[in-house]
Order: structure tokens, then sequence, then C-alpha cells
């Protein structure tokens, strides 16, 4: 309890909050970090996931080798990526191996909730004359969303606590105060910034169910639907 105690003194001392490494600085850099990380892994992994899905080919392969990454550890690829040229590239090896982590989730969700689309609603929209695009995107990717967006959330809360690892490629976010108790012995200072992780993944949690709560009725009705 008394640990417990120094890191709430800790995260109650103002001048921890201020400043270039100022939590504040740190929360905001690890919030850039995760936000770029995910947009990329989506950029990367969903169009993959909708034509393979729409196609019905060459999915379970795809998914088996993307989930390779969920196998090796993120920090073994940061270490690599950082003896190779990239590692010269500032944040560049941080976030390629935290996009490699996020994708296999984007990539399997999304590709399960495309196959799963009712067929006999894909055939009736074949039948109506739709062209193969416009069955994707107006009949099963719709439909998908909820699983698609499952994939996403679970990305991001992942994202959000493995970004700490950006600090000991000398990146920033709130890894580095975790980094910074290491180095100065300071365990209070080591649980505030474990703690405030924590709470950041919760937050993000809780905006992504907030927008499943606040979607179309469309998209709620559909995730309802998958849920029985």
């Amino acid at each position: 309890m008394k640990t417990l105690g120094d890191a709430w003194d800790w995260l109650s001392t103002a001048a921890h909050w201020s400043g270039d490494g100022g939590i504040w600085h740190r929360l905001t850099q690890h919030l850039v970090l995760t936000v770029v990380c995910l947009l990329i892994s989506c950029l990367v992994a969903l169009p993959v996931a909708l034509v393979l899905g729409h196609l019905g080919r060459g999915g379970a392969l795809a998914v088996n080798i993307s989930n390779v990454g969920r196998a090796v550890p993120t920090f073994a690829v940061l270490v690599l990526l950082l003896l190779t040229p990239i590692g010269d590239w500032g944040e560049g090896p941080t976030v390629v191996a935290l996009v490699l982590f996020a994708v296999p989730p984007l990539l399997t969700n999304a590709y399960v909730g495309m196959r799963e689309v009712d067929r006999g609603v894909v055939r009736a929209a074949r039948g109506m004359g739709m062209t193969g695009w416009q069955m994707l995107w107006r009949v099963e990717a719709p439909l998908a969303l909820p699983l698609i967006m499952s994939g996403v959330r679970l990305a991001a809360v992942q994202l959000v606590a493995t970004a700490t690892i950006a600090a000991l490629a000398g990146g920033g976010g709130l890894g580095r105060i975790i980094t910074a108790g290491f180095n100065l012995a300071s365990t209070p200072q080591v649980v505030a910034g474990a703690v405030l992780v924590a709470a950041f993944a919760l937050v993000v949690e809780a905006f992504f169910e907030a927008a499943e709560r606040l979607a179309p009725g469309w998209a709620r009705t559909a995730r309802r639907r998958r849920a029985e």
C-alpha cells in the first residue's frame, strides 16, 4: 500500500505534469504514436481482408501468415529493426514493429466478418445486378462492420499497451516515464507510469464502446445479430 501511496503522490505532483518530459507531453506522444500506427495498420490490413473476404479465396493463408506476428515478441522485432538501416529513421523501427503487431487482429476480424455475411443477401444483391465492387461496398462491408470495428478496437487497445516499448528505442510516450523510473530506481514512478498506461488503455476502450453505442441503428442491429 505504501508503494501505491507514493505513486499517487508522484502523480499528484504538479511539476510532473508540465514541461517537455511531463505527463501531458508524454501522453500526447503516446497518443500520436498509437493513432499513426493504427491508421497505417488499417490501411495495410483492411483492404486486403475486404477483398479476400469478398472473393472467398486466399484469406485463410493471409490470416495464418499475419498471425505469425502474434507469436513473435514485438520487442524482438524492434531490436532486429534497430540493427537494420531502418534503425536510423527515428521512430521508424517502433512504428514498423507496432504495425506488424496490430495487423493480425485487424486482418482476422475483417476477413471473418466478410465471410460471415449472409450468403442469401449476397445472392440477392447479385440478382439485382450489382457489380462485385458494389456488393463489396454497399452490402458486405456494411454488414461486416461490427466485426471490423471489433478488430480496430482490439488493435487500438493493444497498441496503447505495447507502444510503451518506444521508450526502449529512444522514442517518446508514457514508456519514458517507466524507463526513467527504472533508471532512477524510483518504484513509485514506475508504478505511476504503469497506472497511466492502464488508464489510457481503459479510456481508449471506453471511447470505442461509446462509438459503438452512438453508431447508426443498422450497425447496432448487425452487432446484436452477430452476438446472438
